[in-house]
């Protein structure tokens, strides 16, 4: 998501007070003024009486600032799913998240079998030094159970104050009960890509989320992949399965390494900021190899972007299950106190110019749903997971119809 960094008055804050702390017409019509519109006075009057009703008769004190701080979050998350109030601390989450670094113990993780498995700790993170392995099973966080609805939840369990620590329960092999790693929390890198060879000529690109470092991160490992073939590769998957999005820059970016020219998104909104249209710039770093990209329920917003993008100018072959379908575009807004404001500020169109909000992108090539695929591969053990199988055989494909074309182009009538 474009981060647009803005002072905003705090005129809705002043609002809440002055319903909260004073009730006469001439408050309510100055806050009025300020907004440049008329109050609702029955609704302004109800809040004001709610909130008096509560602090004179809730089973225990409530203070003002907690009910004024629940009543703003209620009214932004009555907009829509995406848009919501952030404290301090929460502000300050979102802005390492976007960052590619934060404060943990370094694994990526995902749920397999309705358990958290350990796709691969972080090189040189707090958790590989700790001894924490691929394929290791999270079965608890500080002596208490995961949650294996929620994988967020646990993310968020293992981070923390830097230099502080947690304790991991990791079942492995035939242990039946958990082995306790304790971990020191440090500032971490997060490699939100990662790249191997599936067969010869033929690459592998896993982006698990978009945050400021994965554009170039992605060229990077695209650098790394032809090296490491010793020529141009013939094709390359790009896995975007469960990928939540993030940052949009970092999407154009990604689509930019793949397009030599044309649109890649185009967002409207109701303000000039929330305007605007994203093209790709010359350089194909695959030079028109064949792509094919997978996609599933869990591919979202900036991932979208960049599953759109490739599709709609026929550079790459969408492949799995529908995506998920957020075409919106939020804005994060400082406001006083070191909060912040996350607010939808625009649809986002692909370069055919559909929004995919609530639709989500049908693949070119529809697969069924694989229990056992991960849905954030190690790259190593991507070569076992069937989804990549049938993309790997896909792109082998379109490079032998490929190099017919040139052979047929080259002998000519």
């Amino acid at each position: 998501m474009p981060r647009i960094n803005r002072n905003v008055l705090p005129l809705a804050l002043g609002v809440a007070i002055g319903l909260a702390f004073g009730t006469a017409h001439g408050v309510f019509a100055s806050r009025a003024a300020a907004l440049g519109g008329d109050l609702p006075w029955k609704d302004a009057r109800l809040l004001a009486e709610v909130l008096e009703s509560v602090k004179q008769n809730y089973v225990m004190p409530v203070g003002d600032h907690q009910m004024l701080r629940a009543a703003i979050r209620g009214m932004v998350a009555s907009l829509d799913p995406y848009s919501e109030y952030l404290d301090r601390d929460e502000y300050a989450e979102i802005k390492i998240s976007s960052s590619g670094e934060y404060t943990g113990v370094g694994l990526e993780l995902s749920i397999q079998d309705d358990q958290v498995v350990v796709v691969a700790p972080f090189e040189g993170s707090p958790a590989a030094a700790a001894g924490i392995r691929p394929g290791d099973v999270i079965a608890t966080i500080d002596g208490m159970a995961v949650n294996t609805a929620n994988l967020a939840e646990t993310i968020d369990r293992m981070r923390g104050k830097r230099g502080t620590t947690v304790r991991i329960g990791i079942l492995r092999g035939d242990n039946s009960r958990p082995l306790q790693f304790p971990v020191k929390r440090e500032r971490v890198e997060l490699h939100s890509v990662r790249a191997n060879m599936l067969a010869p000529g033929f690459g592998y690109l896993r982006i698990a989320e978009f945050s400021d470092t994965t554009g170039d991160q992605v060229t990077q490992a695209l650098q790394t992949l032809s090296r490491r073939n010793g020529t141009p590769l013939k094709g390359l998957v790009v896995d975007l399965r469960d990928n939540p999005g993030g940052v949009l820059e970092a999407a154009v970016a990604v689509a930019d390494d793949f397009l030599d020219k044309g649109v890649i998104v185009t967002a409207k909104g109701r303000t000039p900021d929330s305007n605007f249209q994203m093209n790709a710039t010359p350089g194909d770093m695959l030079a028109g190899a064949p792509i094919v990209v997978l996609v599933d329920g869990g591919s979202a917003s900036a991932a979208e972007i960049v599953a759109g993008a490739l599709k709609d100018h026929h550079r790459a072959v969408l492949m799995g299950r529908r995506t998920f379908g957020k075409g919106s575009v939020q804005s994060v807004m400082p406001l006083p106190g070191g909060g912040a404001l996350k607010l939808t500020t625009s649809l986002y169109y692909t370069p055919s110019g559909v929004s995919i909000n609530h639709k989500g992108i049908a693949p070119d090539i529809e697969l069924p749903r694989d229990s056992h695929a991960l849905g954030a591969p190690q790259p190593a053990g991507a070569r076992a997971d069937p989804q990549v199988k049938r993309a790997l055989e896909e792109l082998r494909l379109q490079s032998v119809a490929a190099r017919a074309a040139l052979s047929a182009a080259a002998v000519g009538p």
